[in-house]
């Protein structure tokens, strides 16, 4: 039975690693890979020679560590949900901000537009009738505010969904512990702090570790939308930086040895807060 899935996966995850291999050639579109000259690594040379590699690799560093400081909200949201008596309100505020997570990145820069846009914006026509700006605002172009704004986007974007994970971790807590403290007199936040949270723990570190190993992968949509002449300095990350060299401007080894060089490192990064988690906390992921 798990046959047809390792074969997707093979066919899917590992036959496209043997374009590596353009990293080390002059490889130019419409010529056969073999027909050009072996360079070894010069490609990876010029890329970490460029001048824009180490701002997008800030780009990518700081957008990746506010997201890591946000992950504990959906800790905190879960929490909220679970925490509610009213269940009917419950399945609606869970419903109403999972949906999100399912909006293309499209959509969302359409509503992001409709909303924030400095002329016909809703924000801004609110505002401007309150009397409360004199002018309009125009976040989506605000190069100060750009990492938080993207970041506020993401968490609005993948607070449900991702709240799910932990719902899912406190329905598996024993509920005869809560019961238990419950006839020792534990109120509701004691009962939280000191078995919903320590239950909670195993499932943080896990997604935890997972996304350190994902700090130089923001992903490519958002950013790519979202980029501006006016934010392009501070939104351009990592993924779009290699779209940009190898389909505009047809650097495909250079782009190639990029996306190489991030692979290796993400997978170094997650085996070393795995080997970290198993010395301190004797917890792994593999």
């Amino acid at each position: 039975m798990a046959i047809p899935c390792v074969i997707i996966l093979i066919v899917f995850s590992y036959l496209p690693l043997a374009g590596w291999a353009m990293a080390f050639f002059d490889y130019k579109p419409g010529l056969k890979l073999l027909g050009t000259e072996f360079v070894g690594f010069k490609w990876f040379v010029f890329a970490f020679d460029d001048p824009e590699l180490s701002n997008v690799l800030r780009n990518t560093l700081v957008l990746s560590f506010l997201s890591l400081l946000s992950t504990p909200i959906a800790v905190i949201f879960a929490i909220f949900l679970m925490e509610m008596t009213n269940s009917r309100l419950r399945k609606l505020i869970q419903t109403i901000s999972t949906f999100p997570n399912f909006i293309s990145w499209i959509l969302v820069f359409s509503f992001a537009y409709a909303i924030f846009a400095p002329g016909d914006g809703i924000l801004n026509k609110v505002l401007l009738n309150l009397g409360w700006i004199s002018e309009p605002l125009n976040p989506l172009a605000n190069s100060d505010i750009v990492w938080y704004f993207q970041t506020a986007i993401s968490i609005w974007k993948s607070l449900g969904f991702g709240a799910i994970i932990y719902i899912a971790a406190i329905a598996g807590i024993d509920q005869e512990q809560y019961d238990a403290a419950s006839v020792d007199g534990a109120g509701r936040f004691t009962r939280m702090w000191h078995i919903t949270m320590p239950g909670l723990i195993p499932t943080f570190i896990t997604l935890l570790l997972l996304n350190i190993g994902g700090l130089l992968n923001t992903g490519f949509e958002q950013y790519f939308l979202f980029q501006n002449g006016l934010t392009q300095s501070k939104i351009q990350v990592l993924d779009v930086y290699v779209y940009r060299l190898g389909i505009t401007l047809n650097n495909y080894p250079m782009s190639t040895a990029i996306g190489m060089a991030k692979t290796v490192i993400s997978i170094i990064l997650l085996l070393s807060a795995n080997y970290i988690s198993k010395k301190l906390r004797n917890q792994s992921i593999f």
